[in-house]
């Protein structure tokens, strides 16, 4: 082949090179551009949260694939090789994308289903943490600790779910033992005293003091009362701090597991 000839070849192929990788880079502008367009769009705003981090990343991902493919047929790569291969691979490709592929089911149905949203609390097995984002193939969870875990999509939708945030309001059981000698009705009024000065505890539904067990070596009374559920933990510690003051104050045993031994 002389020198033109091999010219020609470089000018026909350089060409299609050339525009392909530019419209693959004015393509990904563009995607970025759109999606950052998309994210100060108002109606989108409105969207609920979860739905529209799925939403984002899905189109984010469909718009890449369209500029891949137009720039490979403008490079001179026809379609319709891609669709051919893509076919006569379907077995492998389907194999080694079982799992991605089981990832995005899980994600659709965890929003078509709305078993949580962005901002709850939820626990999974031995994970448990705030959700911060449900992705095309992942839910990130930050735990209270400030640990960050990527849990698969297919593994939320196949298993069971604790959401402690979805009702707005959880209950809290606090135990607190007592002496066998202790009279039963100062022990509970002192404990009620406790709740009336524990903060951001509701009035409905109506906070309880019982005695729930009778045990080897105490009286187990049960405050339960219903808190918000971003209040859980605060209520939780502040209620146990004024429940043993208030007990202390009044003079009130909270006994040492016992043990009787008697000697033959």
């Amino acid at each position: 082949m002389d020198l033109s000839g091999i010219s020609d070849v470089i000018r026909q192929y350089g060409m299609k090179l050339l525009a392909g990788l530019i419209v693959l880079v004015i393509g990904l502008f563009l995607v970025h551009w759109v999606m950052k367009l998309l994210g100060k769009n108002e109606r989108f705003k409105k969207m609920d949260p979860t739905l529209r981090g799925f939403l984002h990343n899905f189109l984010k991902l469909l718009l890449y694939i369209v500029i891949i493919l137009t720039a490979a047929n403008i490079m001179g790569i026809p379609l319709t090789s891609f669709v051919t291969l893509l076919a006569s691979a379907s077995v492998a490709v389907t194999l080694a994308m079982q799992g991605a592929l089981s990832n995005f089911v899980g994600g659709i149905t965890v929003l078509m289903l709305k078993l949580f949203r962005k901002g709850d609390y939820i626990n999974i097995g031995d994970t448990e943490g705030t959700v911060q984002n449900i992705g095309v193939f992942y839910t990130e969870l930050v735990t209270p600790d400030n640990r960050h875990i990527s849990l698969p999509n297919n593994r939320l939708s196949n298993t069971a779910i604790v959401n402690y945030t979805r009702e707005g309001t959880r209950r809290l059981d606090v135990n607190f033992s007592v002496s066998y000698t202790t009279d039963l009705d100062t022990a509970q009024k002192t404990l009620t005293g406790a709740v009336e000065r524990t903060e951001n505890i509701l009035p409905e539904p109506a906070p309880l003091v019982k005695l729930t067990q009778c045990g080897d070596s105490a009286l187990v009374i049960t405050v339960r009362v219903w808190c918000k559920a971003a209040d859980y933990w605060t209520v939780n510690w502040a209620l146990l701090e004024n429940g043993k003051r208030a007990l202390d104050e009044s003079g009130i045993e909270i006994p040492y597991p016992q043990l009787d031994v008697h000697m033959r």
